[in-house]
């Protein structure tokens, strides 16, 4: 499965083994960790790549895909389905190579990424939650159609910093609505 972008080069597709040295080299990079979770490793290590490529579910929906620039990849984006009364709803998520930043590949991975989602799985919402600081992520959400949803105020803390955080969402109804 792979899908193209409006980026000839730049394509989604599943992760494999073949990507751990492309994943470590770009992952590895405390800008990328700064703007993720803290369960993002920092450095990010072999180890830490072989465990992230060993627990991709191996039937049904890939839930995290490379971004690849020509078949290698760049970034990685993915969503965690929700549970309970949320089970209709995905928790949104990417990073790209700090190499590749400002050429809108995010925002053209997103824009494939969203509909393929939606089209192939029974969610009706798709959010992302983006630090205060991250004003580069928040733009991408948005030109990718996503919509600011709403500000938490002090909700999380990062290297000892406390920041707001911003959350956008994405509903299969708004998308199909053009």
């Amino acid at each position: 499965m792979y899908l193209s972008t409006e980026i000839p080069q730049i394509s989604l597709r599943p992760l494999e083994k073949r990507d751990l040295p492309d994943l470590i080299r770009h992952a590895d990079n405390p800008h990328i960790a700064g703007n993720l979770r803290d369960r993002f490793p920092s450095p990010y290590t072999e180890k830490d790549a072989l465990a992230y490529l060993d627990m991709q579910p191996k039937v049904g929906l890939p839930q995290n895909l490379a971004i690849t620039y020509s078949d290698q990849l760049i970034g990685v984006m993915g969503y965690i389905p929700q549970e309970d009364v949320y089970r209709i709803s995905a928790e949104f998520g990417y990073w790209v190579s700090e190499d590749y930043w400002g050429k809108g590949i995010a925002t053209a991975a997103i824009k494939v990424f969203v509909p393929w989602l939606f089209a192939h799985s029974d969610l009706v919402r798709m959010y992302a939650n983006v630090f205060a600081f991250n004003v580069q992520s928040r733009r991408v959400l948005e030109k990718a159609g996503f919509t600011f949803e709403g500000l938490s105020r002090d909700a999380v803390i990062k290297r000892g910093v406390i920041y707001d955080e911003y959350r956008f969402a994405i509903l299969k109804s708004d998308f199909h609505a053009d």
